[in-house]
């Protein structure tokens, strides 16, 4: 394999990840307003999910993620991206609402373990967006999911990840819309 073929995938990785890379950052401009957990407490007597998970937030977010994911499609016919895999609508929308729905099955954990809202936690943080989403188009488009990740997009895509993550929350944090750069 030569460095072409490892551009190419990384391009592709990035490609792929964008629909459900934008929700996190998106949820953190709309958010506000409403809990998604109400104010409620699990049976631990601790918050579902805290303050920090908004329907506003949720559904900015996913819809932010799927708008890009639009975009992607229009362009890749639009150019005949042809070296790039080809987002759907299912694709995209699977993509976005999975990162975010990873996003409170994350928070629901930290709530677990006595994690403050922002508190950080290490690989979680960084891999629930991933990890959702990649569950989310498993369980409902495996066929798209297994032709587009090759090893070596899923290489980048663990690569990459914790870096657009840290990148994007200091950036967040400096411009106000994050409590904490991490």
């Amino acid at each position: 394999m030569d460095i072409g073929y490892w551009i190419v995938s990384l391009l592709a990785a990035l490609w792929i990840m964008l629909p459900a890379y934008v929700p996190n950052s998106a949820a953190a401009l709309f958010g506000g307003g409403t809990p998604i957990d109400l104010g409620k407490t699990f049976t631990d007597g601790r918050r579902i999910f805290g303050d920090g998970k908004t329907y506003r937030g949720f559904f900015g977010g996913v819809l932010s993620g799927v708008l890009v994911g639009l975009i992607e499609i229009w362009v890749w016919s639009s150019f005949s991206l042809t070296a790039l895999p080809n987002q759907t609508i299912l694709s995209v929308t699977l993509l976005a609402s999975g990162a975010l729905l990873g996003d409170l099955a994350k928070s629901f954990l930290k709530r677990r373990l006595g994690k403050e809202r922002g508190e950080s936690w290490f690989l979680a943080d960084q891999y629930d967006l991933v990890i959702g989403s990649f569950l989310l188009i498993l369980l409902v488009y495996p066929q798209w999911l297994l032709e587009n990740i090759t090893l070596p997009v899923a290489v980048w895509i663990i690569i990459v990840t914790p870096l657009l993550h840290r990148i994007v929350n200091i950036i967040g944090y400096y411009i106000g819309v994050k409590d904490v750069p991490w």
